[in-house]
């Protein structure tokens, strides 16, 4: 639990209060003291006209401190031990609340506030972004998802199941006429969302405008065929003014999803393509490594998917379980659970899980998620069925047939023969 600081602090609706892993050579009470100063009212020393006053309105409070344990070397470099230091390295969370009126509800702004130059300071050893509570009125600015779930599942008529996709490999080289095979042959196989890769947007060898007419024009005659249009997320990452004119071409083609890069295009550009997006905004998290990987620098998904959602994401990569990456199974749970827990009521995003997934992958990630409102996307693990694509789309539906009766893989598999030759194919492999 955390200890509660001196001072109250005012609760409703004009706080931010934000919690942070600390690491320090300090004590914790010194470090927070630092984090409160540094991110509102102070510096380094006084400075005139910083008045009783002043702080009270406009000042951050400390709320809560827990400690944890000491360590004895720094995980990061650049602190700077005080005199007499006696080797140890203190850690511990520590609360934060931050007045709504110093920044405003704007999330450019409060990222200054809540990080801004935390991360660089002599007082830390170790510093992570771990949990954000917001105030309502950031609503107001920030409407959130305009599909989300409900809106993803209406477009894709897909209900009772995840929705199943696959990405376009490989990610970069393919002709524009062989990209209309492949989207061709994916369509017709009954896949309910397939995406560009995320290195892929609008390259000069294959310029957006033409990959959206062959594109679309394989979906198209697919639909004729089949009856069901697959949604297809076009990677529209670019600048801002770039970004706006993609999505229009893409709609104005009768496409129904468009895929944007959150860490390239940054929060603000999210928001701005969700004001006019007419479809679905697949949210990538590509580049999140280098916010989380360190245990003990960054931030936690829980506070990005907050960010996101705000922003305006329907969907949101959240990786997948036994996958190729180091994060772990208990924190892709974590992420894809985070996604799906309200927030002002409403704000769900899809989560996308993805990354060596196939139709076994279901057995473990329902068992622990216990929902079905995900996008499961597999590239091997559908397009390199032994059948072919048409046979892993199917396999990927058994398996989630498979984890909600409880039957077990095997034993669903012993009366399907896609699944069976899913096991043969994909089971021995490691994530």
């Amino acid at each position: 639990m955390l200890k509660m600081g001196a001072g109250s602090v005012k609760e409703g609706q004009d706080r931010v209060v934000a919690v942070y892993f600390v690491e320090t050579p300090y004590s914790l009470e010194r470090a927070a003291e630092v984090i409160a100063g540094e991110q509102s009212t102070g510096t380094f020393t006084a400075v005139p006209g910083e008045t009783d006053a002043l702080k009270e309105k406009h000042g951050a409070r400390i709320v809560g401190i827990e400690a944890l344990e000491s360590v004895d070397s720094p995980s990061l470099p650049g602190a700077k031990p005080p005199a007499g230091h006696d080797g140890k390295f203190r850690r511990g969370l520590v609360k934060i609340s931050f007045p709504l009126h110093n920044f405003g509800p704007s999330i450019p702004n409060l990222l200054s506030a809540i990080a801004g130059n935390l991360f660089e300071l002599q007082e830390l050893s170790g510093l992570r972004l771990v949990e954000l509570e917001l105030p309502e009125a950031f609503t107001a600015a920030y409407p959130g998802p305009k599909f989300g779930i409900e809106g993803t599942r209406e477009l894709t008529q897909v209900y009772g199941r995840p929705v199943i996709g696959t990405i376009i490999k490989p990610s970069i080289g393919l002709s524009l006429e062989e990209l209309g095979q492949m989207v061709s042959g994916m369509a017709e196989a009954g896949l309910d969302f397939i995406k560009d890769d995320e290195l892929n947007a609008n390259p000069p060898y294959a310029p957006l405008e033409k990959k959206v007419t062959a594109v679309m024009d394989a979906i198209e005659r697919a639909a004729d065929r089949t009856g069901k249009k697959a949604m297809y997320a076009f990677n529209i990452t670019g600048d801002i003014d770039e970004m706006r004119r993609n999505h229009d071409l893409v709609v104005k083609a009768g496409g129904n999803c468009v895929m944007a890069s959150v860490n390239s295009v940054g929060y603000a550009g999210l928001s701005y393509l969700n004001r006019y997006s007419e479809v679905p905004i697949h949210g990538h998290r590509n580049q999140w490594g280098m916010l989380t990987r360190s245990p003990q620098l960054g931030m936690d998904f829980n506070v990005y998917q907050k960010l996101c959602r705000l922003a305006g994401a329907d969907h949101l990569h959240v990786n997948g379980l036994n996958s190729k990456f180091t994060e772990t199974n208990e924190s892709v749970i974590r992420s894809t659970q985070a996604c799906l827990s309200p927030m002002f009521g409403g704000y769900k995003a899809m989560p996308v899980l993805s990354s060596g997934q196939w139709a076994g992958t279901a057995i473990d990630t329902y068992a622990a998620i216990e929902s079905l409102d995900v996008m499961h996307l597999a590239g091997g693990g559908i397009l390199a069925h032994p059948d072919g694509a048409a046979a892993g789309f199917e396999s990927m539906k058994l398996g989630w047939e498979a984890a909600v009766t409880g039957v077990g893989l095997d034993a669903y598999a012993a009366k399907h023969s896609v699944l069976k030759r899913a096991i043969d194919k994909f089971g021995g492999m490691k994530g």
